[in-house]
């Protein structure tokens, strides 16, 4: 008993120096000019000293820039304003938190919430939130936005810590961000990026976007389970009792649960709309080009279709319980909700602005494909090798958040080096989806970071950079042990990773 309590105590006090360290650093706004000025800076260093790298599959030589020269101090004056418009979760949040800000302001989540928090069994309120979270991911970015303050808001209507479950939610989309049980647009992307690397090779070669889908649905009940584990046994211990102003999840009046009625009614009748543009193959919202769903116009405006996803029944429960008695009223509610993201705007503009120096100079990318030609000379091969693997994309991971740019730097070197070695493209494929997850939970460079941030601070004015990365720790330390031993117990038994899809090429 003593030991394990020991164990415990030496876990706190680790988490307790990160936080402590981290809540050290200056304020995210000023952190994010610091990081700007030192990629500057290091722009000019490393492109006097000649680094470079030799893209991928090509020729073409990729050198750092230097943006401290004439050509670079114009190129960030020209382009400041359009690196804050066009930084995409800047719009995302705006426009998502208008139709959240109606459901919201109304009252219509707030009596959604009581009405499944009275009506459920408080214990599995947590798995049920962790495993909505994973199949968010669906939504893409959006789950980022509409999911963390919901679970926030759900947590403290059971009198348990907001923070806990906005955190915990966070982790589950980001830390599982391949994992689901519904095929997504990213596995169409990634297969494109995969098949062209696989037919360096094999010019024949065609893959399929379920190619990893079996580990997939398994790895999705694998990190709901991890996650509840570590939010009880880490997270929700390091919080405590929420000390601010909580919100009772008393019963509903009659009006409340006439408004639920007609806001459901406005639900399914929006969700029947949507199913009759995207279900028939000549479906509006489907992809014009061949009818079908992945890429078709449904998936790349999902973020305006969640907007009235929470709009329409938003404005039907706020008129029915006298909440909306006239324009005015809409239009306050979404003012509200803009002016709760100030905080947001003013750190989005200066990150904006660090994020598009780090790929103006190509610091990242040719990191990225330095690590990954240590791993190729590594003499590992099996399970030690794409563990290895794994290792590698989750550390470039925390340099570059973007699933894609990775897998297109690092897929023409993999995917054609392990076929040699007789491993299907699916298998790298999937090796590289894991590391691509784990630490999405505590990298800055993922610019829903600072969404996360700006939303604990409703909570805790207070809180910190250090305070968030060691709540969000754990989920990334045991992600990562439990996802790399599904990963090599898979490997070993040579299961399928999905429909006609294995370890070893055919």
């Amino acid at each position: 008993m003593e030991s394990k309590v020991g164990k415990k105590k030496m876990v706190d006090r680790f988490l307790d120096g990160i936080e402590r360290a981290g809540n050290k650093l200056p304020d995210p706004v000023t952190l994010f000019v610091i990081l700007a000025f030192f990629v500057l800076a290091l722009s000019l260093i490393l492109s006097k000293l000649g680094v470079s790298a030799v893209k991928p599959g090509t020729d073409e030589t990729i050198e750092v820039i230097n943006l401290l020269n004439r050509e670079g101090l114009i190129q960030i004056v020209t382009n400041m304003v359009s690196n804050f418009t066009g930084f995409a979760p800047l719009g995302i949040v705006v426009v998502t938190m208008i139709g959240i800000g109606v459901a919201e302001n109304s009252g219509l989540i707030s009596a959604l919430m009581k009405k499944t928090v009275l009506s459920a069994p408080k214990k599995i309120i947590l798995p049920v939130i962790l495993f909505t979270g994973l199949v968010g991911n669906v939504a893409a970015d959006a789950a980022f936005i509409i999911l963390p303050p919901i679970a926030a808001m759900i947590f403290m209507s059971v009198g348990r810590n907001p923070l806990v479950g906005l955190i915990a939610t966070y982790a589950a989309i980001a830390g599982g961000f391949s994992a689901n049980i519904i095929i997504s647009s990213l596995d169409v992307l990634l297969l494109g990026i995969t098949q062209t690397s696989a037919q360096l090779v094999d010019p024949t070669y065609t893959g399929l976007a379920t190619m990893n889908y079996y580990f997939l649905i398994v790895s999705t009940f694998v990190l709901v389970v991890v996650a509840t584990w570590v939010t009880g046994k880490f997270v929700e211990p390091r919080f405590g009792k929420y000390g601010g102003e909580i919100e009772v999840a008393e019963p509903l009046t009659a009006l409340e649960n006439k408004g639920l009625r007609w806001a459901g009614i406005v639900t399914l009748a929006y969700i029947i709309l949507m199913a009759i543009l995207v279900v028939p193959e000549s479906g509006l919202l489907r992809n014009p080009e061949d009818n079908g769903f992945l890429n078709s116009p449904f998936m790349t405006g999902i973020v305006p279709i969640m907007l009235f996803f929470f709009l329409l029944p938003g404005l039907a429960y706020g008129i029915v319980t006298k909440k909306v008695k006239s324009d005015r009223d809409v239009a306050e509610q979404m003012f509200k909700s803009i002016g709760d993201l100030s905080s947001f705007i003013v750190l989005a503009f200066v990150a904006a602005q660090m994020i598009a120096y780090f790929g103006w100079s190509n610091i990242g990318p040719i990191l990225a494909i330095k690590g990954a030609e240590f791993l190729q000379n590594m003499n590992f091969t099996g399970a030690p090798m794409f563990i290895g693997f794994i290792i590698i994309c989750a550390f470039i991971n925390l340099l570059i958040a973007s699933a894609s740019a990775k897998w297109a730097l690092l897929a023409p070197i993999f995917v054609p080096m392990f076929m040699y070695l007789n491993y299907s493209p699916a298998v790298t494929q999937m090796a590289y989806r894991v590391g691509d997850s784990i630490t999405n939970p505590i990298t800055p460079m993922l610019a829903y970071f600072a969404i996360l941030l700006a939303f604990a601070r409703r909570y805790d004015k207070n809180i910190g950079i250090g305070t968030l990365i060691s709540a969000l720790l754990p989920y990334s330390v045991f992600f990562a042990i439990m996802w790399i031993i599904l990963f090599a117990i898979w490997f070993l038994l040579g299961l399928p990773l999905g429909p006609g899809d294995g370890i070893y090429l055919k």
